[in-house]
């Protein structure tokens, strides 16, 4: 049965990608349990689904769970699935600020954002942001924060986010990973309730530098951090060669992974279980998560897409501001 917890609100993302029909489908495998609510153009929604529009964010009391709750929200341009029109580029940001704001003022309990396309919103709008995980964090004007993915075998955090891989190392220094560290810590005590979280550090090179013989960036600031951190009293272990650290019997030993670059933390917890896997933006005022998956423009509008990641981003979402709320 759904209480008056205020709902989690979910943003449509690109219109041309996956995201509209993976949030139908959500609200289908979840209506009995969450009250939910979906910014977007009513229009882009199937005709054969009862709807309910709002201009504004729904009290949960207002949330039939057999009618899907809409908050509209106007595109320039028809949903054309598969064709990404950058003159919806404006609607779509506007679509994460409302979002976010209906957060932040109390009337929805979380975000779960549908994925955008970075180069559409650049193309027709100057998005200048990398991603959704730091266009949220400017949002929130918070300049300490994390990419979190979480399933039910891993949780990772990668230090440095979507940046190219020839930039990784002019970007990736001793503050940067010491604020990853603590912020990934916090979150693990603040949101998953682990008081004495164990974190290990991965290496940036291969077998995670073996001494300095194999590049020397360990040496120089991975090392430093880590025995710096210990000494106040963080659990910590490492660096450790990525391609060891996530087999089953390690991961049993630690609470999360933090790696240095993106695909070093992402492709061990994707193929372990790429559909159940969440993104959670770690370090934020407000609780975000997504699916951890694209646009999937080649699939969109085919009923080919996989709804789980989007429920499961949902449902964490739904877990960790009910567990906010208890201790507030």
């Amino acid at each position: 049965m759904i209480n008056k917890h205020p709902p989690i609100v979910i943003t449509c993302g690109d219109p041309a990608g996956v995201g509209p029909e993976v949030a139908v489908s959500a609200w289908k495998a979840l209506k009995d349990e969450i009250p939910l609510c979906i910014i977007i153009d009513p229009d882009f929604l199937p005709k054969n689904i009862k709807i309910k529009i709002f201009d504004q964010a729904p009290v949960t009391s207002d949330i039939d769970k057999n009618i899907l709750t809409v908050i509209r929200h106007k595109f320039t341009e028809h949903r054309v699935p598969s064709k990404p029109n950058p003159k919806n580029a404006d609607a779509t940001i506007r679509a994460i600020e409302r979002g976010v704001q209906f957060v932040k003022d109390g009337q929805c309990s979380a975000i779960c954002t549908m994925p955008i396309s970075k180069s559409i919103l650049k193309d027709g709008a100057n998005f200048p942001f990398p991603g959704h995980t730091e266009y949220l964090a400017h949002l929130d004007g918070e300049n300490t924060y994390g990419m979190m993915l979480v399933n039910k075998y891993l949780r990772v955090v990668p230090a440095t986010i979507h940046i190219p891989f020839k930039d990784i190392i002019k970007c990736l220094n001793a503050e940067l990973i010491e604020k990853t560290i603590k912020t990934t810590h916090q979150e693990l005590i603040n949101r998953f309730s682990i008081s004495n979280p164990s974190i290990w550090i991965s290496g940036l090179n291969p077998h995670a530098g073996e001494a300095g013989t194999i590049g020397d960036e360990e040496q120089k600031f991975i090392v430093p951090v880590i025995r710096k951190l210990q000494s106040e009293g963080y659990n910590l272990k490492g660096p450790i060669s990525a391609d060891t650290m996530f087999y089953r019997k390690k991961r049993r030993e630690f609470d999360a992974a933090v790696c240095m670059y993106h695909d070093q933390a992402l492709i061990p917890i994707k193929t372990l279980d790429f559909h159940s896997s969440v993104n959670l933006t770690i370090g934020l005022s407000f609780i975000r998560t997504s699916p951890d998956h694209g646009t999937a423009f080649d699939i969109a509008g085919k009923n080919l897409a996989n709804p789980t990641s989007t429920i499961e981003a949902i449902k964490l979402a739904w877990h960790l501001s009910k567990k906010e709320q208890e201790y507030q």
